[in-house]
């Protein structure tokens, strides 16, 4: 999932190439804005936390490019490519280690 500071920052392509020259099949893609109610599921296990609210406001504040990759390993490689969670733990050569502005805006989601 390309998160909206991703498509914001009108790295969708650049983000979708990283995953192509890893040998990686785009077998579904879609662009949609996420709703509350749907990222408040998403999101139910950090309810009651600080940056709960926030975070919701983020995730639905634009729209956001989901995507079914497909290949040798596909899990494997892209979480090793999406890096660290927060950008700034992020290691150099990963999309968040590349890309990521802080902790929030850490542009992709894997699961």
């Amino acid at each position: 999932m390309l998160k909206p500071d991703a498509v914001h920052r009108g790295l969708i392509g650049r983000l979708v190439a990283r995953f192509e020259d890893k040998g990686l099949k785009i077998v579904a893609m879609k662009m949609a804005r996420i709703d509350r109610s749907i990222a408040e599921r998403h999101y139910a296990d950090h309810k009651g936390k600080p940056f709960y609210e926030p975070l919701l406001r983020f995730v639905t504040a634009g729209p956001t490019v989901f995507l079914v990759l497909e290949g040798m390993n596909a899990v494997a490689v892209v979480r090793k490519m999406m890096g660290a969670t927060f950008g700034p733990d992020a290691e150099p050569g990963t999309v968040r280690g590349d890309f990521g502005m802080s902790k929030r805006f850490n542009l992709v989601h894997g699961s």
